[in-house]
């Protein structure tokens, strides 16, 4: 058995190969932990859109147009963050369906059925005027429970809509369509600017 050549490169190539195989592992615990492709242009869009929703509810006496304006609006940001995401994670070789966006999903979904739910039935009882407040804190508590897969951010701006939707429950109800455009034109806006500049648009 003929010993190794002196000049041999095995040694290195090894410890090449290692440093590339802990590169590997560390970049896939990396994206296994969190949705890095929820795009903050995609909240800008749903908050300026948040904003139109504001100014059109505020030209309506009747609350249950202005309702209907809301839901629309709300209709609208589910297909604009879908959209969003989805280019997004194409444009950094992603997946949407990937264990992080799953597990985001699961976090922010039942928030989102709760406050379907209990729109339908403040219709019932006659307590629209009560609604921001249930729509804010839903939607805090879910962006809390899906922001633990995702960007740091996203559980932050969670709890500025905690703290507008506690406001909302004890406020005088004329506060109620300023609160909504708060959370979900402000915030948005505010927090989408912050996640597109740190995490790629």
């Amino acid at each position: 058995m003929s010993p190794m050549p002196s000049g041999s490169t095995a040694p290195a190539s090894l410890q090449d190969r290692a440093i590339a195989d802990l590169r590997f592992i560390r970049e896939t615990l990396a994206t296994a932990t969190a949705f890095t492709a929820l795009s903050g242009l995609g909240f800008v869009a749903i908050g300026i859109g948040a904003l139109l929703a504001f100014g059109i509810a505020g030209r309506m006496d009747d609350p249950v147009s202005r309702l209907a304006v809301w839901v629309a609006d709300a209709a609208l940001s589910v297909g604009i963050g879908a959209v969003s995401s989805a280019w997004k994670a194409r444009r950094l070789g992603q997946s949407l369906l990937s264990g992080p966006m799953r597990k985001f999903l699961m976090g922010l979904a039942p928030a989102i059925l709760a406050g379907a739910v209990l729109t339908g039935a403040a219709l019932q009882w006659g307590a629209i005027d009560r609604l921001p407040a249930v729509w804010l804190l839903l939607y805090g508590c879910g962006l809390i429970a899906a922001g633990a897969f995702s960007v740091v951010a996203v559980p932050i701006m969670g709890g500025g809509f905690l703290l507008l939707g506690a406001t909302a429950a004890f406020a005088p109800a004329a506060w109620g369509q300023a609160l909504l455009a708060s959370g979900f034109a402000g915030l948005h806006v505010v927090f989408g600017l912050l996640i597109a500049r740190r995490h790629g648009g």
